[in-house]
């Protein structure tokens, strides 16, 4: 079985695709309604995965696959770590370091476990789509054609670079969910990289808007 830093290496281009989710705050049936699943549930979850310093659950919101859920700050995981470790959720355990400060190690509680359970019964809100690239894409007609493709050519660039990691992955993962994620992934880069190589042309051939043709 793997190691947890190694399952969560093995989700590292999840974060890539965190562009494309807007955390924190969405809107059902025209209320504007908070995302139910929150700091303190994504460190329970990063947790039962096995036992982790505030430093590593940091980098896991950073680099690792929770990025592709939920955005974070440095000051809001360790008040979570506190008031988990306060309730008895996680326990905290001291590792002597020559030189260094100690380092606290958080591992998950048989109470902490029960409660990650019972926030994970929730009603998932809705996805909203965000993208840089797909903004800039909305004004191609504004944009130098060398310019356009070579900004194109650079996000098909890192999407394969990207899918290729997730498919050198197979069977290396070690839960039925992250292998789900990494599948999840995998179809929506291919997809997405299917996409852009078939309609790239509509950009690249696209008129330029009157204005910038009477500059000219």
């Amino acid at each position: 079985m793997l190691r947890r830093s190694e399952a969560l290496e093995i989700l590292k281009p999840l974060i890539y695709l965190s562009e494309i989710y807007w955390p924190g705050i969405y809107r059902l049936s025209g209320k504007l309604c908070l995302m139910t699943i929150d700091v303190r549930t994504i460190c329970l979850g990063l947790l039962s995965l096995g036992p982790a310093t505030g430093y590593e659950i940091k980098k896991s919101f950073e680099e690792g696959p929770t990025g592709y859920f939920i955005e974070a700050s440095f000051g809001a995981i360790y008040p979570a770590l506190g008031r988990l470790t306060d309730e008895g959720l996680i326990a905290c355990r001291t590792q002597p370091q020559d030189g260094k400060p100690d380092r606290k190690i958080y591992s998950l509680t048989p109470s902490g476990e029960k409660a990650f359970q019972e926030a994970l019964m929730v009603s998932p809100g809705p996805d909203r789509f965000r993208s840089e690239f797909l903004f800039l894409l909305l004004f191609a007609e504004h944009l130098p054609t060398e310019h356009l493709r070579l900004m194109i050519d650079k996000r098909l660039e890192d999407y394969r670079s990207n899918l290729k990691k997730l498919e050198g992955a197979d069977g290396c993962t070690p839960s039925a969910g992250i292998e789900f994620m990494r599948g999840h992934a995998i179809a929506v880069y291919q997809t997405m990289i299917r996409y852009i190589e078939d309609n790239r042309h509509l950009l690249e051939e696209r008129r330029q808007p009157a204005s910038l043709h009477a500059a000219e």
